[in-house]
């Protein structure tokens, strides 16, 4: 047996064949530098500390000149050099490398057996790499899955023959297994292009994507890259989404894609019986998409008659979508995506075979409102059963008899025409009490799929707490529930996701969201992730203050309290909180009574809990009797559970005789978390 003194290890290793290695009772171990299984020939340490070594590992390089990185030495490390992190990811197999890694001081890192693996490629080595069809039933049983059928050099999908490793289990293009290091190519005549490492991240000259992994043609000095595909492609491709032949056309001067509006180098793809120019990556656009910000599917066309539209501004970036390009439109109202937009986040949007083009319904319309008792002269209806109350609902106009009620759908003031029970203190906005029982709702990436597959069916429900998944206030009105994954959606959040631009009263241009924007809000301050953003001005609100009640009552002021907007707070500057005492920011909206001239600030006034009503009953807790929310002002009781006096919001037993009280803040934390 063979010793040797190796890297990485304080004991001598001992060379064992595959007799002795079976002999030795070793059964299945891996390499302690590689991570895979070992095979003979291997190395063993003498002192059968449990280290093993493939044998191409042990005789690895301490530093690597490799031909595709010419510009610096790989070196070989124990473990990766980054402080952050102690794993670093693989820069041709893009898996994590945890240990035994080839660092280059320009960022590139790969695992022993990627480093070895390509400089065989590069140097033609390919004795050990086996002649396979992608038929042949071993092929799965050696891929590992992850990236079963894609080529390692080029990362396209492998042709019908393809090369495989069998100790590495890569599986290559046998056209990319003999690659030729340098290529002239039309595309740069400066300097000819060498096949390299994309150490410098560098986008493709002609698709613009940036490929981390694999290899790419490069020209250093110039910056210029080129993936082998595009380097090389198809003369012409036929696709299912458009009904001709597209023909390969080469330019020297950029040119505008005529399928997503976007600028494009060198490789067009025309069709001349449509007189189109495309991306190569453009021929393949799905025709019909589903998005999670739209209601309707949407289609995709290469020009579009503007007259038909009210407005051309992308749904997404609400900036001017061109109309003599590609855009994705709806064909039952007044929105248009860039084509870019609607692609940008592949969780946000399905697409829709063109079988299914004709299924469109997208809501169900099963009204609450489950009987109509009586209806005026007008035929408006006076007098209803709903199903989420026991009692007959009657019509009515009357804010001033009942201004300071609240809905109990929305949990916001009544206003205009409303429902209420002669019995009990229950209210409804009309709109609420037609709210259908089920709706489909396409805003939403259900939890259980983590991504947007579709429209999911929402259920009101009421009668409970719920979490609201999306302005995250708890609640005790009327609410969604996602059928599939669970999650709860408040009335005030649903109508929010329906409009396609906002109208608050405290700025004179409409308000239009905005996913990927960082900032701070305009009416509080707070640093923020996503924002509703004027695109007149600098004007931005976070998804809080953009749902902030207009009016409210408050125990400080008789009369409703009014959100005021900052065009009069140099009022503010000399004046207090009438609620906490403390000194209000003129730059920040605030509530104000113009009669009693009150102020306070907008957390004062709404508190921890805005949305839950005081006088409603909560049956979920483990006492005998119902509970009714209360708001304690002055000192009571202490509760039981935590020995502290209940303040603020609390319940107490609606039972006449019973003294039961708990403190809501306790409970809330029992009944969440």
């Amino acid at each position: 047996m063979e010793e040797l003194k190796n890297y990485g290890h304080q004991h001598p290793l001992l060379m064992l064949n595959e007799e002795q290695l079976i002999g030795n009772g070793n059964g299945v171990v891996d390499c302690s530098r590689c991570g895979e299984k070992v095979s003979a020939p291997c190395f063993s340490c003498v002192e059968c500390c449990g280290f093993y070594l493939h044998k191409t590992c042990a005789e690895a390089p301490l530093e690597l000149n490799h031909p595709l990185h010419r510009h610096h030495p790989l070196v070989l490390l124990q473990n990766p050099p980054y402080t952050s992190d102690t794993r670093c990811v693989c820069d041709f197999c893009d898996e994590t490398c945890e240990k035994f890694i080839y660092h280059c001081s320009c960022g590139l890192d790969f695992h022993n057996k990627c480093a070895l693996f390509t400089l065989n490629i590069a140097e033609r080595n390919l004795k050990e790499l086996e002649h396979v069809a992608l038929e042949d039933p071993s092929f799965s049983s050696k891929n590992d899955g992850g990236n079963l059928g894609k080529c390692f050099v080029c990362w396209e999908p492998l042709a019908m023959y393809t090369y495989f490793s069998l100790d590495c289990g890569f599986n290559l293009h046998k056209k990319c297994a003999e690659l030729p290091l340098k290529l002239n190519h039309l595309c740069h005549r400066k300097h000819p292009l060498v096949l390299q490492f994309n150490s410098e991240r560098h986008s493709c000259k002609t698709c613009q994507v940036t490929q981390r992994r694999g290899f790419l043609y490069g020209c250093s000095p110039c910056k210029f890259a080129i993936h082998i595909e595009c380097a090389s492609p198809f003369p012409d491709i036929e696709d299912k989404s458009h009904q001709h032949q597209f023909t390969l056309f080469w330019r020297q001067i950029p040119f505008i894609c005529d399928a997503c509006g976007t600028e494009g180098q060198h490789v067009a793809y025309t069709c001349g019986t449509c007189s189109i120019m495309v991306h190569k990556k453009c021929i393949s656009l799905p025709r019909i998409i589903q998005h999670a910000w739209h209601n309707h599917r949407v289609f995709h066309t290469y020009f579009i008659h503007k007259e038909y539209f009210e407005s051309l501004n992308c749904i997404w970036c609400h900036e001017f979508v061109d109309t003599e390009h590609g855009s994705y439109f709806c064909a039952d109202c007044n929105v248009i995506f860039h084509v870019n937009c609607a692609l940008k986040e592949k969780e946000w949007y399905c697409i829709v075979s063109e079988e299914n083009e004709d299924n469109k319904s997208l809501d169900i319309p099963v009204n609450s409102i489950t009987k109509v008792l009586e209806t005026n002269d007008d035929g408006e209806v006076t007098v209803i059963e709903h199903f989420k109350h026991k009692h007959y609902l009657m019509l009515n106009d009357n804010i001033r008899e009942h201004g300071d009620k609240y809905c109990d759908g929305c949990l916001l003031l009544i206003s205009a025409k409303f429902y209420h029970c002669s019995r009990c203190d229950f209210f409804l906005h009309k709109s609420c009490a037609e709210l259908p029982k089920m709706k489909l709702f396409s805003v939403h990436i259900c939890r259980e799929t983590e991504f947007f597959s579709g429209s999911k069916p929402f259920i009101l429900t009421s009668n409970c707490m719920f979490k609201c998944g999306l302005c995250r206030y708890l609640s005790n009105g009327f609410f969604y529930k996602c059928n599939e994954c669970g999650m709860d959606l408040c009335l005030r959040c649903l109508d929010l996701s329906l409009l396609d631009a906002v109208k608050i009263p405290g700025h004179k241009h409409p308000l239009h969201a905005y996913y990927d924007y960082e900032g701070q809000c305009c009416a509080c301050g707070t640093d923020i992730e996503g924002a509703y953003r004027c695109k007149d001005c600098n004007f931005e609100l976070c998804l809080f203050c953009i749902m902030r009640p207009t009016k409210v009552r408050h125990k400080c002021d008789d009369h409703p309290l009014t959100l005021t907007y900052n065009k009069i707070n140099d009022y503010v500057k000399y004046h207090y909180c009438d609620i906490c005492e403390e000194k209000m920011d003129p730059k920040y909206w605030y509530y104000h009574c113009e009669t009693y001239d009150t102020s306070a600030h907008v957390n004062c006034v709404l508190g921890k809990y805005p949305f839950i009503k005081l006088g409603s009953t909560y049956n979920e807790g483990n006492h005998q009797h119902p509970l009714t929310f209360v708001k304690k002002i002055h000192y009571y009781p202490e509760y039981v559970g935590c020995g502290k006096p209940c303040k603020d919001l609390s319940l107490e037993c609606a039972k006449s005789g019973c003294k039961y009280i708990a403190y809501w803040k306790c409970r809330k934390s029992a009944m969440l978390w």
